[in-house]
C-alpha cells in the first residue's frame, strides 16, 4: 500500500474514532445532564406514594399545594430565565430560600424546610434551579452555575426586603451544595446562615461515585474522562470547576450540615469532608437509619430541633460583613 493510502486510512481511522468518543461523550451529557425544564404536575397523592411516610407527606403537600404564593423572576448571570415561588408569613420575618435537588423539584424537597419554616413564621423563598420547573435552561450543572443562580437570589432578597431582614440559605442533595458552593462567594451581609442537607463534595466526586455503581464493569476514569468532554463540549461547563470543601474554608457564614446515616446515594462522608473543611461556625448533625434526602422525614423531632436551634443561634449572632470572595 502507498505511503499516501496509509496516511489516508490512518486520517480516517483518527477520525471515526474521534466521532466515535464524541458521540459516546454526548450520550452521557444527554443522560446524565441534559434536562429540559418543565411545570411541575405531580399531585399530593402520587406525591405521598414517592417515599415510606406517606401520611405526613401527603398533608405537608397538600398545605404547601394550598398555600398562596407569589411567581417571582430574575435573569441569572449568563442571562437564563429563574422561576420562584415565595410565600409570604409575616412582615418583616426572615426569609428561608430553599433549593431543590438534581431533577427534583421545590415542593418536593423543600417541603419539609417549608413546614418548619411556615411554624418558625418565617417567609420562605423556593426556587426553581436552572433546567427544572419555571426556570429556563437545559443544563444541570451540579452546582457549578447554580452557585451563581443562588447568589442571584439571595441578592434579589436583600434588595427586595432590604438589609435588616435575615436570610438563611438551604438547599437538599444538589440544592445543599449549591448553597456551599455559594457560601465562598460575594453574598449580601443579610445572609446569616446556610443548612445544607445531603449535599456532596464536588461534582467530580459525585459524578465519579454514580458512575461507578451505573457502569460496574467499565473503567470510572476513562468513562468519567469522556463524560467530562461532553459537559465541556455540549453543556458548556466543566465539573472540575466547583468543589463544595474549597468553597467552605472560605466563608464566616455559619453552616448547619445535615445528613442521613443511611445515605446510599450521596454518602454520609462527603458531609463529614464537607463539615471538616469548613473554617467558620458550623455544626454536623447525622440523622441513623435516614437515606438520602428523607432525613427530616425519619427523625422530625430531632431535625426540627437542630435547626431550630441553629436559626436561633445564627441570630443571635452579629451580621457578617459582605464576602468579597470570588470563585
Amino acid at each position: 500500500m502507498k505511503k499516501s493510502h496509509l496516511i489516508a486510512a490512518g486520517a480516517a481511522a483518527s477520525a471515526a474514532a474521534a466521532a466515535s468518543v464524541l458521540g459516546a461523550a454526548y450520550g452521557i451529557y444527554r443522560l446524565w445532564f441534559y434536562h429540559a425544564a418543565q411545570p411541575e404536575d405531580i399531585s399530593s397523592e402520587e406525591l405521598s406514594k414517592t417515599l415510606p411516610y406517606g401520611e405526613q407527606l401527603k398533608k405537608d403537600a397538600e398545605a404547601l399545594a394550598a398555600a398562596p404564593y407569589e411567581s417571582i423572576h430574575i435573569t441569572a448571570d449568563d442571562g437564563t430565565l429563574l422561576a420562584a415561588r415565595y410565600y409570604h408569613h409575616a412582615d418583616g420575618a426572615p426569609v428561608a430560600i430553599i433549593f431543590h435537588g438534581y431533577k427534583g423539584f421545590a415542593r418536593r424537597d423543600g417541603m419539609g424546610g417549608y413546614t418548619l419554616c411556615k411554624k418558625l413564621g418565617y417567609n420562605v423563598l423556593l426556587p426553581d434551579q436552572r433546567s427544572h420547573g419555571a426556570s429556563g435552561g437545559h443544563t444541570i450543572t451540579m452546582g457549578v452555575k447554580e452557585r451563581y443562580d443562588c447568589r442571584a437570589w439571595a441578592y434579589w432578597a436583600y434588595k427586595h426586603f432590604g438589609p435588616d431582614v435575615p436570610l438563611f440559605l438551604m438547599g437538599v442533595s444538589m440544592g445543599a451544595s449549591t448553597v456551599l458552593l455559594a457560601s465562598g462567594l460575594d453574598l449580601p451581609p443579610t445572609v446569616r446562615g446556610i443548612i445544607a442537607d445531603c449535599g456532596y463534595t464536588s461534582p467530580h466526586d459525585i459524578c465519579r461515585k454514580v458512575l461507578a455503581e451505573f457502569k460496574p464493569h467499565m473503567p470510572v476514569g476513562p468513562v468519567y474522562t469522556i463524560g467530562r468532554l461532553g459537559t465541556l463540549v455540549f453543556g458548556r461547563f466543566d465539573p472540575e470547576d466547583a468543589d463544595c470543601r474549597q468553597a467552605v474554608a472560605k466563608t464566616d457564614i455559619p453552616i448547619l450540615f445535615i445528613h442521613g446515616e443511611s445515605d446510599d446515594f450521596v454518602p454520609c462522608d462527603m458531609s463529614r469532608a464537607n463539615y471538616e473543611a469548613c473554617a467558620g461556625q458550623k455544626k454536623l448533625v447525622t440523622i441513623p437509619g435516614a437515606g438520602h434526602a428523607v432525613a427530616y422525614y425519619v427523625d422530625i423531632p430531632a431535625y426540627e430541633t437542630a435547626v431550630t436551634q441553629f436559626l436561633s443561634d445564627c441570630l443571635e449572632e452579629k451580621p457578617h460583613p459582605a464576602q468579597t470572595n470570588q470563585q
